[in-house]
């Protein structure tokens, strides 16, 4: 699992049946020295280095997630699915000490 930050959502113009009741954040990683204030404030974030992540639990832009990816995003489906990230977490809090 990674931490990231939302910083916008997206959408399909055309999208799969399996996807129906979800929707596409674009979340920007975040590394360990952004971990411990990360649910008090914004973080700097970088467009660049942003990722589409598959949402079913209700994130929203600003909020700190867990995303799982590659085949271990699919795993909580029960049929294929094509995605490469999943939101897993919402955080209210992290305690971090590195």
């Amino acid at each position: 699992m990674r931490i990231g930050q939302v910083i916008g959502k997206t959408v399909l113009s055309v999208q799969d049946p399996a996807l129906v009741g979800g929707r596409w954040l674009i979340v920007s990683p975040l590394d360990g020295s952004q971990l411990q204030n990360a649910c008090q404030k914004k973080q700097a974030v970088s467009a660049q280095s942003s990722l589409i992540v598959f949402d079913n639990i209700g994130a929203g832009e600003g909020d700190i997630i867990g995303f799982s990816e590659g085949a271990e995003a699919t795993a909580p489906f029960a049929n294929p699915i094509p995605i490469d990230a999943l939101c897993i977490a919402i955080f209210d809090q992290i305690n971090y000490l590195p």
